[in-house]
């Protein structure tokens, strides 16, 4: 079991909040120490962004919870009565991430006496910017996000684990257990390049610069998830579809061998973004070869359709696949040429 920097994070934030609690003499640091939990965020826009979603909806808490504690008092009815308000209000205002401390907030406010009021409610409020402003502080010093770098590392791994499927799908030489199990890790590392993208969109760069190279890097980060879920429709349709033909193995070679070009057409474009390949190195496959595989399949179908059509969807698949891994080519040339341009003299 490894310990990711959120975790150490989160117990910094934690042991920072309560610290500044004690200084500033809070009668107790749990809020504190609860809003810096909830303040930790796996990128800094989603850090900055709770912090101002987490402002708005506790001060409106605040201002509900003391309302309601003049109005009806501190009847348990009232207490859930409020916390559906605030619920509600949260929800119309599209800040659902922010409910959790925002009902820890006006649980504290209404369980305090009548007599403290407004300045109760106040010093509840500076507990909670108290934790998320050092929540804030941790996530920006300490080990602070770094999306690109780990979405680069993310893609080599899904690919590593998608190459290897694609390899041995026609042989079929890999234990079926093993298949299953590397492929539910492919699975796995899709669904974190996925979370890895959303990261990038929130993303807001402050200078019009960084914003255009941003931007430039966000669509070649989206054709780079595209091709590798391509590479999984690839498999899934070989798995489906190719096993189910009679007499599947005279295509066996012709398969195997253009599956086999692509899955190193696709490892010469990441390699070639990372600056490993020569300038003029040729990586693109010939698309005659494809060409040819049709002609021979479409032949073979004019002679008999029923035994061999289900392996028109493995071609399409594979097809698709090369479709978008020429895209991803010409995009990463694009992205690479454009930043060489900016680039100062």
């Amino acid at each position: 079991m490894t310990i990711g920097a959120r975790v150490v994070k989160t117990g910094l934030a934690v042991a920072l909040a309560v610290y500044i609690s004690t200084l500033l003499q809070f009668p107790s640091p749990i809020i504190s120490a609860v809003a810096a939990i909830f303040t930790i965020q796996p990128s800094i826009s989603r850090s900055w962004q709770q912090v101002v979603e987490q402002v708005q909806t506790n001060v409106l808490g605040a201002a509900v919870a003391l309302a309601a504690v003049r109005l009806f008092g501190h009847t348990p009815i009232a207490l859930g009565m409020v916390c559906i308000i605030v619920i509600l209000i949260s929800i119309r205002l599209r800040m659902e991430s922010t409910i959790g401390l925002t009902l820890v907030t006006v649980v504290a406010i209404m369980e305090a006496n009548n007599q403290e009021g407004w300045l109760f409610a106040l010093d509840r409020l500076l507990m909670v910017l108290a934790g998320m402003g050092a929540a804030f502080a941790v996530n920006i010093l300490v080990f602070p996000p770094r999306p690109r770098r780990q979405f680069i590392v993310q893609v080599h791994d899904a690919h590593a684990k998608l190459s290897l499927l694609l390899r041995m799908a026609i042989s079929n030489e890999m234990k079926e257990d093993v298949h299953r199990a590397e492929k539910e890790k492919l699975q796995g590392a899709l669904g974190k390049l996925d979370e890895s993208y959303r990261l990038f969109e929130d993303e807001r760069p402050l200078l019009r610069k960084r914003k255009q190279a941003g931007a430039r890097q966000l669509i070649l980060s989206r054709h780079m998830i595209k091709a590798l879920h391509k590479g999984m429709d690839l498999l899934e349709a070989v798995e489906e579809h190719y096993f189910a033909v009679s007499g599947c193995e005279a295509w066996a070679q012709r398969f195997d061998q253009q599956i086999e070009e692509l899955a190193k057409y696709h490892e010469h474009i990441l390699l070639k973004l990372d600056g490993k390949m020569k300038a003029n190195a040729d990586i693109e496959p010939e698309e005659e070869r494809e060409g040819r595989l049709i002609e021979q399949l479409s032949d073979y179908l004019h002679r008999n359709p029923d035994e061999y059509k289900r392996l028109v969807f493995v071609a399409s698949a594979m097809l698709e696949y090369a479709y978008h891994l020429r895209r991803l080519d010409r995009v990463s040339d694009q992205v690479q040429q454009r930043r060489e341009t900016d680039a100062p003299a």
